[in-house]
């Protein structure tokens, strides 16, 4: 499908004109959609759209909206279009190697926060292991929340890890964080005194059904969680006391009406004091249990 936009089109024709096309295929947020396709076509901000509405968006301009405004209305979700994603207030860049971060998940990183300003603060010198790590987006966020704090990000994908260390390198934290290509296993051995994790749990057979957005356009290695969606829990919860040290913490996201089974596999896994923290729009998001504190 296409627009009709020509280089004589005006900016703010040009928006109007995406807008409502957007709209009339249903998304659900055409307004800031073509906003955000319109600035990246052309390169501008909202300040210059602001100052110079009337002008015209030239030929190279018509033809890149066009392109940009053709994926969107194939349901391409904005942050892979644009390449870049805000996350706990830091811009990611994301590619189709990883998951696009989304604000649930920053109710994992509020959730460790929590810990840490209840108990060493957050100038101690902790570490952290991230399972699954993806864009990088929690481990970054909280790197640059705790200044002395170290990570270590794990991923099975190494394409998803080169984006994960280039984000941390951009974001000011890459000396402090380490991302290795692996299962969770690269992370065992270590004593961390924070392990997090937003692992693949969505049950296999329901993924071909879920929204084009996601089902089309994410990860599948970053969606299945095997046939109940709960394998990457059993395997974090199978390797995780070999992972914390004595009073940290574990805390995992979990999909809807998942929270309850997860926090049932943590305590057999010797972690006390498990608690569910719920999200902004009042689900059951997080899992947290605490290490066992030494003799």
């Amino acid at each position: 499908m296409t627009i009709g936009l020509a280089a004589s089109t005006g900016r703010s024709t040009a928006f109007r004109a995406v807008r409502d096309a957007l709209r009339a295929q249903g998304l659900a947020t055409p307004e800031l959609d073509a906003r955000v396709l319109l600035f990246e076509a052309l390169s501008i901000t909202a300040e210059e759209f602001a100052r110079n509405p009337d002008a015209a968006i030239g030929e190279a301009g018509a033809g890149r909206l066009e392109v940009l405004a053709g994926r969107r209305l194939d349901r391409e979700p904005i942050a892979r279009i644009i390449g870049k994603k805000e996350f706990f207030g830091l811009d990611f860049a994301v590619t189709e190697a990883t998951l696009v971060p989304r604000p649930d998940t920053e109710t994992l990183v509020e959730a460790v926060l929590s810990f840490v300003d209840d108990g060493p603060g957050r100038g101690a010198a902790l570490t952290i292991a991230d399972l699954g790590t993806g864009s990088g987006c929690i481990l970054v966020a909280l790197l640059d929340a705790l200044p002395a704090a170290e990570g270590l990000g794990v991923d099975l994908s190494a394409d998803a890890v080169a984006v994960a260390a280039g984000n941390a390198e951009r974001l000011g934290v890459g000396e402090r964080a380490r991302f290795v290509a692996g299962d969770f296993s690269a992370a065992a051995g270590g004593s961390h005194d924070i392990v997090v994790s937003n692992p693949p749990y969505i049950e296999r057979s329901t993924i071909s059904g879920l929204d084009r957005e996601v089902a089309a356009f994410e990860p599948v290695l970053a969606l299945d969680g095997g046939v109940d969606g709960l394998d990457a829990y059993r395997a974090i919860a199978a390797l995780a006391a070999g992972m914390v040290r004595a009073g940290g913490l574990v805390a995992l996201e979990t999909g809807i009406g998942q929270a309850g089974a997860v926090a049932g596999l943590l305590g057999p896994a010797g972690f006390t004091d498990v608690a569910i923290r719920r999200d902004l729009a009042g689900i059951e998001r997080v899992v947290t249990g605490r290490q066992k504190a030494g003799d």
